[in-house]
């Protein structure tokens, strides 16, 4: 058991997070490499040293040129804008530094591949944590030993009304693409089908802005899109991304249909799947709800009670053990920066498509 120095740069919504993960992860997984929280990053000295007293940081900086280079510094967590991540990431792969960088790789497709390039040979690692819920982990599990048989058919959805108010003023998630829909909100649930289903090989997609103004300013990003497309395994696909969706919190939903029966899941019931089987009798044959517990992937070590549920910020945990354990054994753990990349990909060829108004073939991006 050694102790390991984490930088992370950004204090803000995603960086508290990964602050209070890397404090728990200890005891609840009983990592082999112990965090010590040596050094947070923010946009200016006052910000900076409010998060170092509030996570318990040892250090605090507004540069993050200096938290890089710090030699009390040994792995990374970006969760700062996604202008920023491409800079920060090539700067720390040049001082064989591992990185764990929030999703998405980047603003934009060409960052990600420039960003991929730069970590070939080191430890990296993008963020995508609701696939790391037990539930989901159970569900891709039971995909993958052929319970529900061949797939056949996916429909995921990432849906939230943040801004669904036309009367909400314009804000920093109203400009830029990397803020849109497509670049915050669908990495989720593209991650989720690739993970769930497998590689797509091509699609067709309409992105569009709602509402177009707001006070204080133009909307110049995605409010809602929508996608269908063909897995490389032969699977149809369906995917709705929306900001506007009213009454949907955080609706991370999939249904996946194979040969053999079918499952669904919600992340605002985030501890629970629906499993359907055919080879049930047509008497008892239907959904059945399955609550998550001790037999469940990555449950046990944050309560040995079924049913009684894990959360959001356990979630951030478990990304924190699967970083440190890369870093531990020098090898690289899912999802890695190349993962991180074929999000954007698909995400590249939905404008693309959407621009167009055709079928595009995702190798073409």
């Amino acid at each position: 058991m050694r102790k390991i120095g984490i930088g992370i740069v950004g204090g803000g919504y995603m960086g508290k997070a990964h602050a209070v993960a890397m404090s728990a992860v200890g005891a609840v997984f009983n990592t082999a490499l112990r965090p010590h929280l040596e050094m947070v990053c923010a946009t200016n000295p006052v910000s900076a040293e409010k998060y170092r007293a509030a996570y318990g940081f040892a250090r605090a900086t507004d540069s993050w040129e200096v938290l890089v280079n710090d030699p009390a510094v040994e792995a990374i967590v970006i969760a700062s804008p996604q202008e920023t991540h491409r800079a920060i990431a090539e700067a720390a792969f040049k001082l064989n530094k591992p990185v764990f960088c929030e999703k998405p790789l980047g603003a934009s497709l060409d960052d990600s591949r420039a960003m991929v390039k730069a970590a070939t040979g080191q430890i990296s690692m993008t963020g995508f944590n609701y696939i790391r819920t037990p539930a989901s982990q159970f569900a891709r599990k039971l995909i993958a030993d052929g319970v529900i048989g061949d797939i056949t058919w996916f429909r995921g959805e990432h849906t939230e009304d943040f801004l669904a108010d036309p009367s909400m003023p314009a804000n920093w998630r109203t400009t830029g693409d990397a803020n849109g829909t497509m670049g915050d909100l669908a990495p989720h649930m593209i991650n989720a089908a690739l993970a769930l289903i497998g590689p797509i090989d091509r699609l067709i997609a309409e992105v569009e802005t709602v509402h177009k103004s707001r006070p204080n300013g133009t909307v110049t990003n995605d409010d809602h899109a929508q996608m269908m497309c063909r897995f490389a395994n032969g699977a149809m696909g369906q995917m709705y991304f929306s900001r506007v969706s009213h009454g949907r919190k955080m609706g991370y939903a999939y249904e996946v249909t194979g040969t053999k029966g079918a499952i669904r899941f919600d992340q605002e019931d985030q501890n629970a799947i629906w499993l359907y089987t055919a080879d049930e009798p047509e008497a008892t044959r239907g959904f059945r709800k399955i609550l998550t517990g001790p037999a469940h992937p990555d449950y046990e070590p944050f309560c040995q009670g079924p049913g009684h549920g894990t959360g959001y910020q356990d979630q951030i945990i478990i990304e924190a053990r699967d970083f440190l354990r890369a870093i531990e054994i020098s090898t690289p753990v899912w999802p890695t920066f190349a993962d991180g990349m074929a999000v954007n990909q698909i995400v590249a060829a939905a404008l693309a498509s959407s621009r167009n108004k055709a079928w595009i073939d995702v190798a073409s991006i």
